[in-house]
């Protein structure tokens, strides 16, 4: 089979950089997403390395190997250099690429229409080296001879000074370097220029920079000209225009007659803003979708486009290189290092693509909204969060800093309450709290409190606001709504999920304030005992931990069915079928009754909840009956509320002992109840702002459903695998969703592959660390942090997923990589918990506390150093796993 030398963009798509370069692999898969492309192809790289050979100038070439960049300007080089280029410009393109390129020209009805003929070396645009502006373009240009010529000229752009001090400053050597060519229409462009989905100056990833100039965006590209500039802020979802400077647009590129362009005056068109606001909304949307499409939302995007008067148009993305990474003052030139360890616990799954557009608007204003409640002024921009292999992990740099900066916190502090096992900063020595800036310092942890309180004191309202918002839109008829009322419906929901994180953060927060203090209080008279009685005396003393209360509520739901016969006989049935439930259970029994209400208390809540592609248990509650199987299948199923208060009365006797009537005992009393009152917030917290969820899915999906119809999506459920500015872009009439039923099918296949990988829980800077391994860790003892009292003894149960909680029986040991609210029906049958990851004030922490079951958790590798079965013992006290 004969090799084809011009591909077309699909063509293009199914090859590989080093045949297309990166300038037309980014063409071909935009072309395939389904974005306005102009007309045209790539001619291969193989062209150009049969050009040198066909022409002999292989000798040529070699002779400029021995060039470094800092003499490419020395006169004999640019002698030898100018030779090269002049030998290509007078060289011959082999009379079959010809032929073959007339063919395929005529053929997509360009060969006597303008085109713009651009390069696009094997090197460019990737995501380590741009070469921008480093080789030649060449636009306007009408007939296959001049088309070849124009070819010629990119080739022999890959030989000037700038190119080879390029190729020497980025360790290219030359022969890694061909020249594939771009071959597109050229579109006639009433504007045009270049558009970014961050701010490149700044490195702010919550900005989209634009510049803008009327004509050809050769003068914008160039630098010939003051453009346009455009700042928005990508996390309203039609962006919002936060400032216009309009450029002084002296000049503009237009074709010149025949080919080539050249730059006129602009008149009284100079002072004009080039786009109107609505257009520049429009390009912000174009924007944002390149960046998903292209960098999944990770890898920022520079692209080129034109605007015909009535449309935009792509003409090249790259990657972003050499991004900043905005961050506090006082750390830089330390590496940024990225932590899961929270996260994990939260949201271990790898994301679906809405819920991270969602998480990536929330979580930065999540992360420093401890720092400003404590007056700390946070640098604008930092760049909170990421994605990672699909993986959300968090700036542990900037919250280290913030911490020890704002409030005296050592890094070390820091870590513990979030869980993981992950480096330090490195901070000045000393006392943070001693001095000028250590009174500053002990000033930030009151005003912080101060706001804890004020918080706490407003939560029942805010807690209520948000209820009721959420049964309000679960109330609304979204399919007889029009697209721009679903937009501002979901306006609306995202700007009261961001609202509602500042104060879930506060209140998350305010149980590890109250958590620390009651430890150091209790360690000032038992010293190195602080957080065992702590745990202690938490033990099972709030009836108001909603994620504790709702597994107990299953308990109960089990003892419901062991009394009502319709219900045993469903549960104990060999084949058990979940969705039949309702058919097997009559309406008005006593179980479907406390279920229904059961749901009507928590179908809000989900398994791994934070995602929105899970379902909730009220669309789904097979997992919810598939505990309550378990519970009767399960022999020995107890109420653990006995052991808590034995646990609770012999801390209390303890510290009675001791301290008897002091001021002391009341000073523990107080944070007690504190600690109590700051657990039951944080877990109803987490609660509230799931509810919101439910209503969120009911949308999408009705969102789903409209695609599905007009052949944009395969299913409904594909709704999740879209990206935010896609779904808008759609709803506003910008795209007629050409292309995106493709891209979801990408992402579900990379989801999947991404689902199988084992993720690192730290990266620093790019580099993702090796797992941490305690030499313990394939010994008799494992050690981890002790996060709830007492100790028990067990077989192990490596529970990877809660889909698999059937496995785990009555008195076994659950071992787990990490827990959310939707493994609480498990701990009910766990005689311990040991976690791989997780702190003081983890889901699994606060309910193991609750429930009165001794945990461990901070443990690393656990998962692969504990066998199934096993025999453990796990003291919460000591925070350790004996291996028995």
């Amino acid at each position: 089979m004969r090799e084809q030398y011009f591909l077309n963009w699909e063509e293009a798509f199914n090859s590989i950089a080093v045949e297309v370069g990166g300038k037309g692999l980014n063409l071909g898969r935009l072309h395939r997403y389904g974005f306005p492309v102009p007309a045209g192809g790539v001619l291969t790289s193989r062209v150009y390395r049969d050009f040198l050979e066909y022409n002999k100038l292989e000798e040529s070439i070699h002779a400029a190997s021995g060039i470094r960049a800092e003499l490419v300007n020395d006169p004999a080089n640019e002698k030898v250099l100018e030779g090269i280029r002049r030998k290509i410009n007078e060289g011959q393109i082999p009379g079959t690429v010809q032929q073959e390129l007339a063919k395929q020209l005529e053929g997509m009805k360009l060969l006597e229409k303008p085109v713009a003929v651009r390069s696009s070396a094997t090197a460019e645009d990737s995501a380590t080296a741009s070469f921008a502006g480093v080789h030649d373009s060449f636009l306007n240009i009408r007939g296959l001879e001049n088309i070849i010529n124009a070819i010629k000229g990119c080739y022999a752009s890959l030989w000037t000074p700038r190119a080879v001090a390029y190729r020497r400053k980025m360790g290219f050597p030359d022969e890694k370097v061909a020249a594939a060519v771009v071959i597109m229409e050229l579109i006639p462009a009433a504007a045009a220029g270049v558009a970014f989905s961050c701010d490149p100056r700044t490195g702010r990833r919550d900005r989209i920079a634009i510049s803008a100039n009327f004509g050809l965006g050769e003068s914008v590209v160039g630098g010939s000209v003051e453009p346009d500039e455009y700042l928005l802020d990508p996390r309203i979802l039609l962006p919002k225009i936060l400032t216009k400077k309009i450029g002084s647009k002296k000049q503009y590129t237009k074709p010149r007659s025949g080919n080539g362009t050249e730059l006129v005056g602009s008149g009284d068109c100079a002072s004009k803003q080039v786009l109107d606001d609505s257009r520049i909304t429009e390009l912000g949307l174009l924007t944002l979708r390149v960046h998903e499409a292209l960098g999944s939302g990770i890898v920022h995007q520079d692209m080129e486009w034109a605007f015909d008067g009535n449309r935009f148009f792509v003409l090249q993305a790259r990657p972003v290189t050499n991004l900043r990474e905005p961050n506090f003052p006082e750390i830089a030139g330390q590496p940024v290092i990225w932590s899961n360890a929270n996260l994990k616990d939260v949201m271990p799954q790898v994301q679906s693509t809405i819920t991270w557009n969602l998480a990536s608007c929330m979580l930065p204003r999540m992360m420093s909204a401890s720092l400003q409640a404590a007056g700390y002024h946070v640098p604008a921009g930092i760049n909170w969060v990421r994605l990672y292999k699909g993986r959300g992990y968090f700036n542990l740099s900037a919250l280290q800093w913030g911490f020890y900066d704002s409030m005296g916190f050592m890094p070390g502090k820091t870590n513990e309450f979030i869980g993981g096992h992950q480096p330090e900063i490195k901070v000045p020595a000393g006392n943070p709290l001693s001095g000028r800036k250590g009174m500053k310092r002990v000033l930030r942890q009151i005003y912080y409190i101060i706001n804890i309180l004020r918080v706490q004191g407003s939560a029942e309202k805010i807690f209520k606001d948000i209820r009721e918002k959420a049964d309000s839109w679960n109330q609304l008829k979204f399919s007889g709504m029009n697209e721009i009322e679903l937009i501002s419906i979901l306006s609306e929901m995202r700007k009261k999920y961001v609202e509602f994180g500042l104060s879930y953060m506060i209140l998350g927060s305010s149980a590890s304030v109250y958590l620390e203090g009651l430890a150091r209080t209790l360690d000032a008279d038992f010293p190195g005992r602080g957080y065992s009685l702590a745990n202690g005396l938490l033990a099972g003393i709030s009836e108001k931990i909603t994620s504790a209360q709702h597994g107990y509520r299953l308990m109960e739901l089990a003892q419901t069915a062991q009394r009502d016969d319709a219900a045993r006989k469903y549960f104990m049935a060999e084949q058990f079928d979940p969705a039949a439930f309702r058919n097997e259970i009559p309406e008005g029994s006593q179980f479907r009754n406390e279920f229904e209400e059961f749901l009507k208390d928590y179908g809000h809540r989900g398994v791994y909840e934070t995602d929105l592609i899970n379902p909730r248990w009220r669309e789904d509650p097979g997992y919810l009956l598939e505990n309550v199987r378990a519970e009767l299948l399960s022999p020995g199923y107890a109420d653990h509320r006995k052991a808590q208060a034995e646990k609770q009365k012999a801390a209390e006797l303890e510290i009675e002992e001791k301290l008897r009537w002091s001021f002391q005992r009341i000073k523990i009393s107080i944070w007690v109840r504190q600690a109590k009152k700051g657990a039951e917030m944080r877990e109803m917290a987490r609660s509230v702002m799931v509810k919101p969820y439910e209503s969120s899915r009911l949308l999408l999906q009705d969102i789903g459903r409209r695609l599905v119809e007009k052949g944009i999506l395969n299913e409904k459920t594909d709704v999740y695998h879209c990206a935010m500015p896609e779904i808008i872009d759609i709803l506003a009439g910008y795209w007629d969703g050409t292309g995106l039923k493709i891209l979801v099918e990408d992402r579900k296949r990379i989801r999947e592959e991404l689902s199988e990988l084992e993720p690192p829980d730290v990266i620093i800077d790019e580099v993702p660390q090796p797992p941490i391994q305690h030499h313990e860790v394939h010994g008799k003892v494992l050690s981890g942090l002790g996060v709830a009292a007492g100790s028990a003894s067990g077989s192990a149960r490596l529970i990877r997923h809660p889909r698999e909680n059937s496995r785990l029986q009555a008195g076994d040991v659950l071992v787990a990589p990490s827990t959310d609210p939707g493994w609480t029906p498990m701990f009910l049958r766990a005689k311990a918990v040991v976690m791989e990851v997780g702190g003081y004030l983890s889901h699994g922490a606060i309910v193991a506390r609750e429930y009165g079951i001794p945990a461990v958790v901070n443990v690393p590798g656990a998962m692969k150093a504990l066998k199934d079965g096993e025999q453990l013992t796990v003291d919460g006290d000591e925070g350790k796993v004996y291996r028995t």
